[in-house]
C-alpha cells in the first residue's frame, strides 16, 4: 500500500498566524524586509546587547557566514574539518581556495575525534 501524504522530517512550531498579523502589517508598510529593516536592526541590537558585544551580523544563512568569516580572516592553506557536515562547509573552504582535511569524529560525541587531529596538522 501506497501513501501520497508526505513523510517531514521536521515541521516549525508556529504560533497563531494572528499574533503575527501585526508585525507583518509594519513589514507591509515600511516595505523592508532585511538589510537595515526595523526588524533587522532591532535583532541585531538585542543580539548584541545579550552576548556582551559591540559588533554583530546577521547573515541569511551559514553559507554566507562562513565565506565571510573566512575572507575576513584571511585564512589561507589547509583547514582541518569533518566531512560529518552540511556541505557549505566544505564547499566554502574550496571557494577560497583553501583545502579541507578531513578529519572522522568521535562515533560518541560526533564532534571531531581530537585523536585524530594531530595526525592531519602539515605546514599548510
Amino acid at each position: 500500500m501506497s501513501s501520497h501524504n508526505p513523510i517531514y522530517v521536521t515541521q516549525p512550531h508556529l504560533p497563531p498566524l494572528e499574533e503575527f498579523i501585526p508585525y507583518l502589517e509594519q513589514i507591509w508598510e515600511n516595505k523592508r524586509l532585511t538589510n537595515s529593516g526595523p526588524f533587522h536592526n532591532q535583532l541585531e541590537q538585542e543580539l548584541a546587547e545579550y552576548l556582551g558585544v559591540e559588533h554583530l551580523a546577521l547573515f541569511a544563512n551559514g553559507t554566507l557566514a562562513l565565506l565571510t568569516a573566512l575572507q575576513a580572516l584571511r585564512i589561507t592553506g589547509e583547514v582541518i574539518t569533518t566531512p560529518y557536515s552540511f556541505v557549505a562547509t566544505a564547499h566554502t573552504l574550496l571557494w577560497n581556495e583553501i583545502q579541507p582535511v578531513f578529519v572522522d569524529i568521535d562515533p560518541h560525541t560526533l564532534n571531531l575525534d581530537p585523536n585524530r587531529i594531530e595526525a592531519a596538522i602539515t605546514p599548510r
